[in-house]
């Protein structure tokens, strides 16, 4: 994987990425050429279109990052893919279209637009139908070794089994003599020479996955492996970096303090993210105010109640803050206590069901952003009766209210709704992932593939 502004990204992602951009530019390239022969006019130099073809590219291909293309799943299955490309090249094509036409540039045609449309997602589909084979052989992927044969290495077996894995597992070396878990695992004792086996295997990481470390560590082995130019990683540092998530499972203390994250020096990032959040909740407020109007009209003509309702959440250092949303529920929703939402939920009022799907209850919050309560990027805010049960629960759930909580966020973009202790448990493993490793690309990813979860209403309830 390449480690970007402190966020993992699979080298097969980046390939086929670097390839879409390409291809992108090479569909505008070929679709100016046959309408200007169409036409009879000169096409001109490749050059004097360089800025049209780049623009192009770089539209289309943040609208594929937005709606799921380069998603694990999209990843797995051509039909998935070619269902997604369809979307993100229709929308970056009407993107462009509407602010080419806004500034009155002239720099897209709407025919040559059409022609691009469709030669961009021949050229995509193609490019995924010859790269999918190549991806998915070890040529693309990190050989690992793992040393030890319990259950984590089993793990690691399930991960590395995956189509989108970055990494094939070449090996496994039981460290100990308790009966292995992964049968095919070779006793250390039959190594005479670990180093060179390891060299021998062509082994670009070797992965220490010890059920048991105290007193376990093969510290000899693992220091002439490393001085040998082997990265050696700990077995939760990788599950990370893997799955973009931190493992509550196997996560200590310890690792959360030595381990790279929570770093102080944010006061130019979080000045920045100040700022968008200022600028775009009070440009999201002015253009949804119609929106928000209408449907808040809407509530109340459907139920009786008030249009909005005020919740306390908790948020930044374990401070409550009131939230204020489009009211979905009937008004005595919890009479009889808060209660986790629930699939079908019946206390949800027939216009409350639309404008969850939809996430138009969701466009009040914009306030909350603007007063700097609530970020746009942050772990959803939990209630104060949730989190008294939760933090008695689950381990470091107090850590995720070290930043400040948001309106989209890494767990909700990689995690569909929950309503349980078990699934806190998994949001919280993407929380403290986005609290340990945040910068400003990371917002503007989740940003960016929140888009994805509007779409399809994924997570919605």
């Amino acid at each position: 994987m390449i480690r970007l502004f402190k966020h993992y990204i699979p080298h097969a992602v980046i390939l086929l990425w670097l390839v879409d951009l390409v291809l992108l530019g090479s569909a505008n390239e070929i679709a100016w050429r046959l309408r200007a022969d169409q036409i009879g006019i000169e096409p001109g130099t490749f050059l004097s279109r360089l800025g049209p073809h780049v623009a192009l590219a770089g539209v289309i291909s943040l609208s594929m990052i937005s709606v799921g293309v380069y998603g694990s799943e999209a990843l797995r299955s051509m039909r998935f893919a070619a269902a997604r490309l369809l979307v993100a090249v229709s929308l970056g094509v009407i993107a462009l279209a509407f602010v080419d036409f806004i500034v009155a540039a002239q720099n897209f045609w709407r025919s040559t637009l059409a022609y691009s449309m469709g030669f961009a997602i021949v050229l995509l589909i193609l490019n995924r139908l010859v790269l999918s084979g190549f991806l998915g052989t070890s040529a693309f992927r990190r050989r690992v070794l793992v040393l030890g044969a319990g259950n984590r290495a089993q793990r690691l077996r399930v991960l590395g089994d995956r189509p989108e894995s970055g990494f094939v597992i070449v090996g496994y070396i039981s460290m100990s003599e308790a009966r292995p878990v992964v049968d095919d695992a070779i006793p250390r004792s039959a190594i005479p020479n670990l180093t060179g086996y390891v060299d021998n295997l062509g082994v670009s990481e070797v992965v220490l996955a010890l059920e048991e470390r105290r007193n376990a560590l093969p510290l000899k082995d693992l220091l002439r492996i490393k001085t040998t130019g082997v990265h050696v990683n700990e077995f939760s540092s990788f599950l990370e970096r893997e799955t973009g998530r931190v493992d509550l499972d196997t996560v200590n203390p310890s690792w959360l303090i030595f381990s790279d994250g929570f770093s102080s020096g944010r006061a130019l990032s979080s000045a920045s993210k100040r700022l968008f959040d200022i600028a775009a909740s009070a440009l999201l407020l002015a253009l949804t105010a119609p929106v928000i109007v209408l449907f808040a009209l809407l509530v109340k003509l459907d139920s009786k109640g008030p249009a909005f309702y005020r919740q306390p959440r908790v948020g930044l250092f374990g401070e409550t803050f009131d939230v204020i949303k489009l009211r979905s529920m009937r008004t005595d929703a919890e009479a009889a206590g808060a209660q986790w939402a629930s699939k079908d939920d019946p206390r949800v009022t027939r216009i409350g069901k639309f404008i969850r799907k939809v996430r138009i209850d969701e466009l009040p919050q914009a306030w909350t952003v603007l007063t700097g309560k609530m970020s746009f990027v942050g772990p959803r805010p939990e209630r104060p009766e949730f989190v008294e049960s939760l933090e008695e629960q689950l381990r470091y759930y107090a850590e995720r209210h070290m930043v400040k909580p948001g309106i989209t966020g890494w767990a909700q973009i990689n995690y569909p709704y929950g309503a349980s202790i078990e699934d806190a448990r998994h949001k919280l493993e993407y929380d403290l992932y986005y609290a340990k490793n945040y910068t400003p690309f990371l917002d503007f990813l989740i940003i960016l593939q929140t888009l994805r979860v509007v779409l399809w209403s994924e997570g919605a309830r």
